[in-house]
């Protein structure tokens, strides 16, 4: 099996578990928080950091652990990838993404891919979805830098603590967004509402990298 052939099929497995994990654990939560919705998110956002945690310390170093179009944009950016390594990966976190979904609904018998009705429109969602973004990958090119060992608990925490602090819960990721919108559960979206959150997010990510290079711009043999 060839480089890049394990990091595909890295990509897949850790894609479809981390969707899974977001989409079963909003249905588990909502279960079991018998109409409270803060502990449901506090289900949700826990299951979501603590599988992260896991998927980006055994997988990272099979493909980089990217989960994330966004991630991988600014990974081919950096000349770590090729473009067709970069379009691959991001076909693969595509489809996976959606697998996982179908996964979790299999999981608690549910109709396998469901259009999403959750509403999430406005100023402030896609406010939001750009600054959980920017944050994320910030968080994940100023690791790379300075702690690439701590990269997988610096990623849990951000993603732990967007949940909470931001009004969208921290999609920051266009493969989930895309397949939360196969989704009727708590973590779902409706399809139309994708387009703008997608853009959100392309903006976020495009300001941390911006970001990240002026904040190291005084190290040019390690520049972000």
């Amino acid at each position: 099996m060839s480089r890049l052939t394990r990091a595909l099929f890295a990509e897949a497995l850790g894609t479809a578990l981390l969707l899974a994990t977001v989409v079963g654990s909003g249905i588990m939560g909502v279960k079991l928080a018998q109409g409270n919705d803060a502990i449901a998110l506090l289900a949700n956002a826990g299951a979501t950091a603590a599988i992260l945690y896991v998927l980006i310390v055994v997988l990272g170093p099979v493909s980089g652990a990217h989960f994330n179009p966004v991630v991988t944009l600014a990974m081919r950016l950096r000349g770590a990838l090729t473009s067709r390594e970069a379009a691959a990966y991001i076909a693969v976190q595509a489809i996976a993404a959606i697998v996982g979904v179908a996964l979790a609904h299999g999981m608690f018998d549910q109709a396998l891919l469901q259009p999403g009705t959750h509403a999430r429109e406005g100023i402030g969602q896609w406010l939001s979805e750009g600054i959980a973004t920017f944050g994320l990958l910030l968080t994940i090119l100023l690791g790379i830098a300075h702690r690439p060992a701590a990269v997988p608990a610096l990623v849990a925490a951000y993603i732990f603590a967007a949940y909470w602090f931001t009004g969208s819960t921290s999609f920051a990721n266009p493969a989930v967004t895309l397949a939360r919108s196969l989704t009727q559960s708590f973590a779902g979206i409706r399809p139309g509402d994708v387009p703008l959150f997608v853009a959100a997010q392309a903006a976020g990510g495009a300001a941390a990298l911006g970001v990240a290079r002026l904040l190291r711009a005084e190290d040019p043999e390690r520049s972000v």
